[in-house]
Formats: structure tokens, sequence, C-alpha cells
């Protein structure tokens, strides 16, 4: 007996904790499946990039077929803008769930999982359990959130991560004897680290908590220790990837934030139409009936803390009412609202983490007038208004979510997939890659290359053909060509010019076709086997990597041939043929300056810097007299974190005072070492750089 008891003593508590959040989590997820049941959408660019992004991470780590562990260096390469730790999350998944687009879609159930899991504990910890209950209502049947749970992409991910980030770091900043201990100090560390490796958007909503935790915390003697190791932590997390990737996630992130929001037509940051561009999305993101009942609870608690002076008599709240938490969640939510509008590029998806702190206030209101309402109905009354009320949220949002799966049903196998499978039959596992010259949503190159892995598949889809200049290295070169009838998606006027130039030239024959919408149709074409090729790149590339021995001006044109060639050859094949040429030829002659500047520049490509420094370093023993292998080795060394070695490998040079851009880079790399004084001399010899550049190209 007294065992029984003593079983329901500590079960019962037990339940009551954990049970509504598993219960909501499982309801909301069993609505999930169902809907990407329904739908048979396959996944458009966005969405196909990220599941490219979890393929690639897990066949490197072993997990899925048709890869293997590819060196540590090479692995942090296979996420060169945006960080990894969501693609590894969703390669492991696909490993347990499968590749396809909806078993791949149960990461997001995982994710979502982490966002009620932090809203439940922040909502507790906050005010009370019927709070965090509301909480989670409200963030399972909010509409933008519903679609962030069936949309592979990473906002889920961000919005789940972030939410528990700042909820852990509040943890810790709070005043003792609640707040400043070591493990929360850890928690909020490894919170604020994975936030940041899913996205980089994670910083406009961390980075003021986080420096207004580092103001409060910097002065006392115990957490200032705790704020070192926190931050050594994150910085250890997060520099390995960034230190190879920096440059390609700076380059990245300008052409998705400036380029992109001048590109689209969104308002400058500065203007009234910037600041209110997510509130006034706020109604229909979080559903007209939460914010309704919120906003009349909220609105009753303000007008009550006015009549009081002191928000917290307000009558029938469990206390404490108000713990002093929510002044740190009023100002996560501002400066979360703040920074993000500051973005030059705006989308609704953008806004989602602080939806996931909006719906902590939507939760107090909702308490607050609940609250009223059992003053003035009594306690069942209430309780039935509350279910009814979330009832017809709950069915605005579903309303919504079956609207979508309508516009998305289509009819028969969309033809990327049709196309795709036909292709991989016709080759088997030989690395293959097919031109697509129409993009739209559901024909584009990442949803190809999506569908051309599956399951081992090596299978790359590429798209050339945007500019004009690109169309004689098509006809040249490529094998596979992918081409539609009608509207051809973006570019339409020179893709639709490529295609008829592929029809007409005599090199290609259209093997089959497929029926695509509006009375369009999709053709696969491939070129004859007894069609004549241009010149090899392996050729070409040995002759523009003699070029960077010109400066500036051969270096441009190697960038300028790359880009294409590698979209000919998604597999970039040339490269170990280069490279099995070029250790022949210095086998034999191991002072061939072709062969060291083919690998150099093989090496710049793949970012490895410790090799490039090693071949440029050859190239400087062979060419004495000529500056640009120091150059380009001074600037490798640079990228690479490295300004003590650059500065010393450019200052060695005899014609360092006449060639403005070796004397720059040496000059900045000596800045970037700490050698302030060296500021006046990188002031002077900028110009003069710009101006050989200029003059060069």
């Amino acid at each position: 007996m007294r065992k029984s008891q003593t079983r329901k003593r500590w079960l019962v508590p037990l339940l009551w904790r954990w049970l509504p959040l598993l219960l909501i989590w499982l309801l909301a997820t069993a609505a999930d499946r169902a809907w990407l049941a329904a739908d048979q959408a396959i996944p458009a660019w966005d969405q196909a990039d990220y599941l490219n992004s979890a393929v690639d991470h897990g066949r490197a780590l072993g997990l899925l077929p048709g890869g293997e562990w590819p060196g540590w260096r090479d692995f942090l390469l296979l996420s060169p803008k945006i960080p990894p730790l969501a693609s590894l999350v969703h390669g492991t998944v696909m490993a347990v769930a499968g590749e396809g687009p909806d078993q791949a879609s149960w990461a997001l159930a995982l994710w979502h999982g982490l966002l009620l899991l932090s809203l439940d504990g922040w909502g507790r910890q906050l005010h009370s359990p019927r709070l965090a209950i509301l909480a989670l209502v409200l963030a399972a049947i909010a509409p933008r959130l519903v679609s962030l749970r069936v949309n592979f992409t990473l906002d889920l991910a961000l919005t789940a991560v972030t939410t528990a980030a700042l909820w852990q770091l509040w943890r810790w900043q709070r005043p003792a004897p609640h707040g400043g201990h070591w493990v929360a100090a850890m928690l909020a560390a490894s919170g604020l680290a994975a936030a940041l490796l899913v996205k980089q958007s994670a910083v406009p909503v961390l980075a003021a908590p986080y420096l207004w935790a580092v103001v409060t915390g910097v002065g006392q003697r115990q957490r200032r220790r705790q704020l070192l190791a926190g931050t050594a932590l994150v910085l250890t997390l997060l520099l390995p990837w960034l230190h190879q990737n920096w440059i390609t996630t700076i380059g990245g992130t300008h052409r998705a934030v400036v380029v992109s929001g001048a590109n689209e037509g969104d308002p400058p940051v500065f203007s009234t139409a910037s600041l209110l561009y997510y509130p006034q999305l706020w109604w229909q993101q979080l559903g007209s009936v939460s914010c309704i009942g919120a906003l009349l609870g909220l609105g009753l608690a303000l007008w009550r803390g006015l009549r009081t002076r002191h928000f917290s008599t307000i009558p029938q709240i469990p206390q404490p009412s108000l713990p002093a938490g929510w002044g740190w969640l009023l100002g996560c939510t501002v400066s979360g609202w703040l920074l993000t509008t500051m973005s030059p590029n705006k989308d609704a998806r953008y806004i989602a983490p602080v939806l996931a702190l909006l719906i902590l206030w939507l939760s107090l209101g909702w308490l607050v007038l609940l609250s009223a309402l059992q003053n003035w109905l009594g306690r069942w009354r209430a309780f039935v208004l509350l279910a009814v009320s979330m009832a017809l949220a709950t069915g605005h949002s579903t309303v919504g979510r079956v609207a979508a799966i309508h516009r998305a049903a289509g009819s028969g196998e969309p033809p990327v997939v049709s196309l795709v499978t036909f292709l991989r039959q016709h080759t088997g596992h030989a690395p293959t890659t097919l031109l697509m010259a129409p993009g739209s949503a559901d024909l584009n190159e990442h949803t190809g290359t999506y569908y051309g892995r599956l399951n081992g598949g090596q299978l790359l889809v590429r798209s050339l053909g945007d500019s004009p200049a690109h169309h004689p290295l098509v006809l040249n070169q490529a094998e596979w060509v992918a081409l539609a009838t009608g509207d051809q998606g973006h570019h339409r006027e020179n893709v639709r010019r490529l295609s008829h130039r592929i029809r007409k030239d005599g090199r290609f024959q259209r093997v089959r076709q497929w029926p695509w919408s509006r009375g369009r149709s999709v053709e696969l074409w491939q070129r004859r086997p007894d069609a004549a090729r241009g010149t090899p790149f392996v050729r070409q590339f040995v002759v523009l990597a003699q070029g960077l021995a010109h400066g500036p001006q051969g270096l441009a044109r190697f960038m300028e041939q790359i880009g294409p060639h590698h979209q000919l050859d998604g597999h970039l094949l040339y490269q170990q043929q280069v490279e099995a040429w070029a250790n022949r030829r210095l086998a034999q002659h191991p002072q061939a300056t072709d062969a060291l500047w083919s690998l150099a520049a093989l090496k710049i490509l793949r970012q490895d810097a410790g090799a490039a420094d090693h071949w440029l370093a050859r190239l400087e023993a062979v060419l004495p007299d000529n500056p640009w292998p120091t150059t380009w080795r001074a600037a490798v060394l640079l990228i690479d974190w490295k300004p003590w070695a650059a500065r010393e490998v450019a200052h060695a040079h005899p014609r360092l005072q006449d060639e403005p851009l070796l004397k720059t880079v040496g000059e900045l790399a000596a800045v970037a070492a700490g050698d302030l004084t060296r500021l006046p001399a990188l002031h002077a010899s900028w110009p003069r750089a710009l101006e050989q550049v200029n003059g060069a190209l």
C-alpha cells in the first residue's frame, strides 16, 4: 500500500509536468504527417537546397549511401555559406527515416519538439504551468509556425534553437540565488553556439541579449569567469567552420541580404514601411483569434495596472504575478524585431524567431483574460469559452493548410522526377552532370540534383545559359541538357535562345519528352556520340592557371572561366585529371612552372591553404623576379588567418616597394597581426593597389 502511494505521489506530478507537452507535440506531429501525405508537391529551390545539404552531410558522416568521410577540411567545406549544424541533424534523420522529402521532414518534428520544450520550460519559470500550457497550444496552432513545420527550410530550426538559447541565457543572467550558476552558463553558451551554427540569422535575435548579459555580468567575479568560459566554448565550436568559410559566408550573406533586398524592392531600412513590415504580418502569422484574446487580456492588465499603479495587484493571477524575467523577455522581443528589421532583405519567414517570444506574451494576455472571465462567468464557463476560442483558432489555421494542399496538389508524376529517374536508369551510378535550361519552382537545378542523388545517386543538375556568353560553351562541351517548351521561367529570352540553338545544332539529339503544365513539355537532349567537342577543360585550366603569373588580369580571367566550367562538370572530375598530369610532369621536370601553377590554382580553388602555400613557395623559388607568386602566397596566408606569416612573406620580396598590390597585402597583414603603426603605410598604398587592379582589368 505504501509503495503504491509513493509511486502515485511522484507519478502524478510527473504526468502533469510532461503529459501536456507530449500530447500537444504528438497531435501537431500527426497533423503534419497527414498534411505531408496529402500534399505531394515536390521541394522548390530553397527546400531542395537544404535537402541537398543534408544529403551532403549524411554522406560525409557515412550514414547515407554514396559517400564517405572526406576529411575534416573537406567536411567543413560542405557548408560554405550556411553553418552545418542543421544539415548534420537532417542528414542523421535521413539515415533513420529515409531520404525522401516526407521522410526527411521528421527532422522538422524534432525541431518543433525543441521549440515546445523551450516554451514550456520558459513559461513555467516565468509564471506558471498554466501559462506554459497556453504557450504550447498557441505555438502549435500559430499559422506561420504550422507552415514552417511542413516546409523544409531552416526557419523552424532557427526558431527552436534561438528560443532555447534566450531561455538559457535568461536563466543564467538572473540575480542570485537563481542565476549565475556554472551549469546555466554552459547551457546558455551551448545554446548560443547551436543557434549560430544553424544560421547567421540568429545574430539579430541574440546580439542585444548577449551584450546585455555581458554588461550585467562582467562586474561580478564569479560571473566574469563564467562569461569567459562560455564565450570560449562558443568560439571553440564556431571558429573551425568560420575559419574555413568566412569569405564565402560574407559573400553569400551579402548576396542574400543586400543584393536580394535591392532586387526584390524591399522598403529602405530606415523607413516607416520597414519598421512596420513585420508587425503588420503578426496578425496573420499568429492567428487573429489568438491575437484578439491576448490583446484583450493585455489591455485589461494595462488598464488595471494604470488604476492601481502596481501590475502585480491584478486579482486572480497566480503568484508570483510578474517575475523579473518579463523585462528580459520584453528586451529580447523588441531587440529581435528591430535588428531583424535592419536587414535590407525582408521575408515573412525571417521574423519566425520573434514569433516564439510573442507567443509568451500572447499566453500572458490569455491568462489575464481567463482570470477575468473566471470572475465574471465562473470557472467552468471561462474554460469552455477558452476551449471554443482555441478550437476556432485551430480551425482557422487548418483551413489555411487545407487550402495550401489544394494549391500544391497536381496530377501525375512531376516531370523533373520522371526526367531524373530516366537519366539515372540510363547512366547508372556514373558521375553525371545534367544542364537544366528552364527554371521554375517545380523544375530547377536544386530539385533535380536532390532527386538525382537519392539512394546513392551521382546525378548532379546544374544551370548554365542565363548569359548568352555561355551558350557556345554549352554547345561545345555539354553532354546532357534538359529543355522546355513555352515559358522557361527566369531569364526567359536567353534560355529560349539557347534552347533554339540546341534544337537546331546537329550535335544534339532529343532522347525523350515529358508533359509539364499549361501545355508545356520537358525534353531531354544528349550530345551525339560522334559529335565533336571543344578543347578539354584540363588543357584550358593549365593555360588559365599560368595566367596567374601576370597578376590581377590573369586572376580575373581565371575566375571568369572557372564558374561556367564548374557548372558543366558538377563533379569537378577535371581536377583529378589536372592533378595527375601535374604530378607526372613534376616527376620528370621538378621546376615545370605550368605544373606548379596548376597545382597552386587547384589548391586555391579547394581552399586548401596549406597546400597552396607549399606550391606557391615552390614557384617563388623558381620565379624569384616575379612578384605574383609572393603576392598570391601572402594573400592565401592572410585569408587563412596567418597574418604574421603573410607579413614575413610579403616583406621579404625585393620588389615590395615597386608592386602596389604586394605592398598593400603586406601592410594589411602587418595591421592584422597587431602592428597598428603600419596603418599610415596601408592607407597610402591602398589607392595605388586599386589603381593597379583597375588598370589591369
